[in-house]
């Protein structure tokens, strides 16, 4: 890109502040807003840490703040990440439909949402963001995300997927600091529902996690990686599983995170492949390291026309470094031109 990507972070819970914190690190983008449900900042030249961090004291107070923010700067931003919690399931599609309607925002929205049903919700938006000149990622942070396009490349190498097992390990030094979601991942545990978690208070959910030792197991979860691998034609969704062991108390993670995918190849053998996480990555680096990735290619799929809804797995991420490989390889330009 020639020039910094213009984001903004929709939600400032554990995500949006670890995405405020990464994007200074990435020379092709530019954080210029923040906002949640207790207002907004801005600064057309960017904002610091500190600045965003002030929102907690907001500058500009609103109980529809993003709403607010885009019809007043939506041409001085290119692109949204979605860090908002997905509780109740309907709340993220219905806040997408009312920026699609009521801003007049053209540009790029990326997002991290987990659960099947909640994706599901977005694809009946796809007509609406694309008249409004909108394209959407989502389903573009680590599962579903990056773990789900390496599951997707893997497949290649097998006439049939037979199986796609995401398992994933998770430390966090303080749950406080990821609310939003631990509670999403309340949900799939046994006895637990969205509106059972929904209505407990955070004294509720910490001696829960007390009785558990801080520990969650989570087995075969609603995670939108099932439909959007689905979607990409790897596999039926009853292929897919999901699920992993987090751990609220301690940043180290329990588990390594791995991606296996079972297949038959060719010749009617039986194999797998697997995808090993660095255990030194963390959930911030895992989520919304990926984010701007697909974030980058998507607005540069924007800019050539590209609207609607999309998922990761139509897509692979732009890799946001300083290194621009297309300018510095002559051979590539060459290649280009005789296309």
């Amino acid at each position: 890109m020639e020039q910094a990507v213009r984001v903004a972070v929709f939600g400032f819970g554990g995500l949006g502040k670890g995405m405020a914190r990464l994007i200074p690190q990435r020379p092709d983008f530019k954080l210029v807003a923040v906002a949640d449900s207790q207002g907004y900042a801005f600064n057309a030249n960017g904002l610091g840490l500190t600045d965003a961090y002030e929102l907690s004291h907001p500058l500009q107070a609103d109980s529809d703040s993003m709403i607010s923010l885009l019809k007043a700067h939506g041409t001085e931003i290119d692109a949204v990440f979605m860090a908002l919690p997905n509780l109740p399931v309907e709340f993220f599609a219905e806040t997408v439909k009312r920026i699609a309607d009521e801003t007049g925002f053209r540009g790029v929205f990326v997002d991290a949402l987990k659960r099947t049903e909640a994706v599901e919700r977005l694809f009946e938006l796809h007509d609406d963001l694309r008249q409004q000149g909108i394209l959407y990622i989502t389903g573009a942070g680590a599962t579903p995300g990056f773990l789900t396009t390496v599951a997707a490349v893997a497949a290649h190498s097998f006439v049939e997927v037979l199986d796609v097992n995401i398992h994933f390990g998770v430390g966090i030094a303080n749950w406080e600091a990821y609310k939003a979601t631990v509670r999403e991942d309340f949900i799939h545990l046994e006895g637990f529902d969205a509106k059972r978690v929904a209505c407990m208070s955070d004294e509720e959910i910490s001696e829960e996690l007390s009785v558990r030792n801080g520990l969650l197991k989570l087995v075969d979860m609603e995670h939108a990686d099932d439909v959007i691998l689905e979607l990409a034609g790897v596999c039926s969704r009853d292929r897919v599983r999901v699920g992993g062991l987090v751990d609220t108390r301690n940043a180290k993670k329990p588990v390594s995170t791995t991606v296996t995918v079972t297949g038959r190849t060719m010749t009617g053998a039986v194999g797998s492949h697997q995808f090993v996480v660095s255990d030194e990555a963390t959930m911030v680096d895992n989520v919304c390291g990926p984010a701007l990735g697909f974030m980058l290619r998507a607005v540069e799929m924007h800019q050539r026309g590209f609207f609607g809804l999309m998922t990761s797995a139509d897509i692979m991420p732009r890799f946001a470094s300083r290194v621009h490989p297309v300018a510095d390889r002559p051979l590539e330009k060459e290649v280009a031109l005789s296309v």
